[in-house]
Formats: structure tokens, C-alpha cells, sequence
């Protein structure tokens, strides 16, 4: 299990300390949606460390679909008397959650490539309609605040290579079916500042951009999280471009502890990119700090047509972060050493 490894470990201590405003949380209870996801799994992880080194815990209200995910991603850490599982469809309209939640992060989304190509209706109504119930339930309960994660993907395309900044938007093609993620993302988003102006439903908004990391499913097919597995098993990339696109990667703790900062310190209704300014790469740079973790070899080929719809269509979305680094965040691992620990971290938890 990830928690059992000491390397995770030792890189959960080190981003606590970028977030010192944790003993904010104590004693009080953190809903988290899709609780057993890339990014949100690493904030219960956290949150379990956390409570492992101090006396007054924080007690998780992890949300999703079925307890047997939970039981996957965390094993026997669920029976924990700082855990509770909650039924929670982003999809569904008909959720009934019966527990006061003191603060939220919402993080049930479908970011999965192929499945945004299959399920376009089903992707985006659940960004809207998943943030909609929360932020009712939230006016319910005098929730003090909900964290929702975006994506750099509601910057659209744009001229040039300098990374976004908040506030800076693109063209997004509106008749293009890949694109029902990024919209309903931006949806999601003025859904939450209308909530704040009509109804005074604190909210904080976080924008990532690429995020990889042990926690990744397996069956995780962005490249990130495909790669980091491939190479953990010693096989070859296969890259089905030039490479030559911009992203701001972040390894999940580092993007859990910035989250938790905008959490606990950000301006309500504000928008917050997540980007570690020592990981603004190319794909390409990204493959190569993988084969070279691993000795494994980079490999071309062409895409095929279904693939190809898959991509993103953004050639730099690499994102500027002075809006969260004036918080007083700052990223623990740049693209080499994140790599580096998540290929590692594989290989030593999961045998590969």
C-alpha cells in the first residue's frame, strides 16, 4: 500500500511544511470528492499524516462512488476512526449526503481523455451539475468554504509561449465535442462566483495543469501517468508526436499542498493556477527525465485517428503561479526529482 512506503512518506513531511495553515483544519471535518483520485488521494494521504503527527485530527469525509474504490486506493486505512466514506455521483442529481462538512474539495471529475471522447453529454453536465449540488449542500450546512479543481484547460488556445496567467482566455472551438470538458469546467467555475454573489457561498478556485504521481490509477491513460507506469515495468515509451507541447507539470503532493493552501489562505471567489515554475516543460523533456529514470529507451510512432481526437488541443499551457507563490506555497520537486521519486515509488510499492 502507498502509505506503507517510506519515500511517499518522507515527500508527504516534506510539502506539510509548505502548509503550516493545516492547524487550521484541526478538529474540524474536510469532505473531499473523488477521494481516491490522482490529486485527492494525496490530500487524504497528507491529511492522514497530518493526523498521524498531532494530537487534534482532521477527520476526512471521503466521497465517491463505491467504497470498493476507496478500499483499493487506501486498503485498511478506510476502517480508520479519521475516515468516512460518503456516496457521492458527480453525475447523479439525486445525491443525499446526511454529514455537516466544514470545508469541501471538489475533485470528482472526469479527466480521462478517452472517456471524454466517449461520454462528451456525460462529462460535461457532471462538471456542472456535480459542483451545483455541492454548492447547495454547502448553503445548507453554512459550509465555510469549497475548494473546486478546475483546469488549465478553461485558458483555451492562444498566441505565444508565455504562460497563462488568471484572467487570460483563449479561443475554445464551442462546437467541438472534446472541448464539453473544458467548457463545462468554465461553467463550473462562474457557477461558483454566482453562488458567492447571490447566495454567499465562499468559494476558491485552482486551475492545475499537469498533474502525475504514485497515485495515479493504473488504468490512467494521460501520458503522464501512462509513462510513469510503462517505464516503472522497464518498458519503452512510445511517444504519437513531436513532443513539442509546453506543460506545467506538478507532482500530485505538490499540488495537494497548494490546494490546501488556497483552501485555507486564498480570496474568496479568486481563481489560482497550480503550476511549479521548475516543471514548465515540453512533453517531449517529460519522456526523456522518464527513460532516464528507468534505462529505458524513447520510442516514435504516428497516432492513429481515434487517438488523435483524444489530445489536447492546447500547444502551451504552461501557467504562471505569482497569484499562489504570494500565498506563500512553493513546489518541493522540480520535473527531475518528481519524475524520478514517482517511477521509484512504483516500483517499490507495487512490485513493477
Amino acid at each position: 500500500m502507498l502509505y506503507d512506503n517510506k519515500n511517499w512518506i518522507a515527500d508527504i513531511d516534506k510539502v506539510i511544511e509548505v502548509v503550516p495553515e493545516l492547524d487550521e483544519l484541526a478538529g474540524k471535518s474536510l469532505m473531499i470528492t473523488g477521494a481516491a483520485g490522482l490529486v485527492c488521494s494525496a490530500v487524504v494521504d497528507i491529511i492522514f499524516r497530518y493526523n498521524d503527527t498531532h494530537d487534534k485530527k482532521i477527520q476526512v469525509l471521503a466521497a465517491g462512488r463505491w467504497p470498493e474504490e476507496m478500499s483499493g486506493r487506501f486498503g485498511d486505512l478506510v476502517n480508520r476512526d479519521d475516515f468516512t466514506f460518503v456516496v457521492y455521483d458527480a453525475s447523479k442529481t439525486d445525491n443525499v449526503i446526511d454529514v455537516h462538512s466544514d470545508y469541501i474539495i471538489h475533485g470528482a471529475s472526469n479527466a480521462s481523455p478517452n472517456m471524454i471522447v466517449k461520454e462528451p453529454v456525460e462529462t460535461m453536465m457532471s462538471n456542472f451539475l456535480g459542483m451545483k449540488y455541492l454548492l447547495d449542500y454547502a448553503k445548507e450546512q453554512g459550509t465555510k468554504r469549497i475548494l473546486y479543481i478546475s483546469s488549465s484547460e478553461v485558458y483555451g488556445e492562444k498566441e505565444g509561449t508565455e504562460p497563462y496567467k488568471e484572467g487570460q482566455y483563449g479561443y475554445i472551438d464551442l462546437l467541438k465535442a472534446r472541448n464539453s470538458y473544458s467548457v463545462g469546467k468554465r461553467a463550473a467555475e462562474t457557477l461558483c462566483a454566482s453562488y458567492a454573489d447571490e447566495y454567499g457561498v465562499e468559494s476558491v478556485i485552482v486551475r492545475p495543469g499537469h498533474i502525475y504521481g504514485p497515485t495515479a490509477s493504473p488504468y490512467d491513460n494521460r501520458v503522464a501517468s501512462a509513462w510513469s507506469y510503462a517505464v516503472a515495468k522497464g518498458e519503452d515509451i512510445v511517444m504519437k508526436s513531436d513532443g513539442a507541447q509546453i506543460r506545467s507539470y506538478c507532482y500530485c503532493l505538490d499540488c495537494a499542498s497548494a490546494m490546501l493552501k488556497v483552501l485555507l489562505c486564498g480570496e474568496n471567489c479568486h481563481a489560482y493556477n497550480i503550476s511549479n515554475p521548475d516543471s514548465i516543460i515540453s512533453i517531449k523533456q517529460m519522456a526523456e527525465i522518464l527513460v532516464k529514470s528507468a534505462g529505458v529507451k524513447l520510442r516514435m510512432e504516428l497516432p492513429t485517428d481515434e487517438e488523435r481526437k483524444g489530445f489536447n488541443p492546447m500547444s502551451n499551457s504552461s501557467l504562471e503561479s505569482t497569484s499562489l507563490t504570494g500565498l506563500g506555497w512553493r513546489g518541493c520537486f522540480d520535473a527531475e526529482a518528481g519524475f524520478t521519486h514517482t517511477v521509484q515509488i512504483l516500483k517499490e510499492t507495487y512490485g513493477l
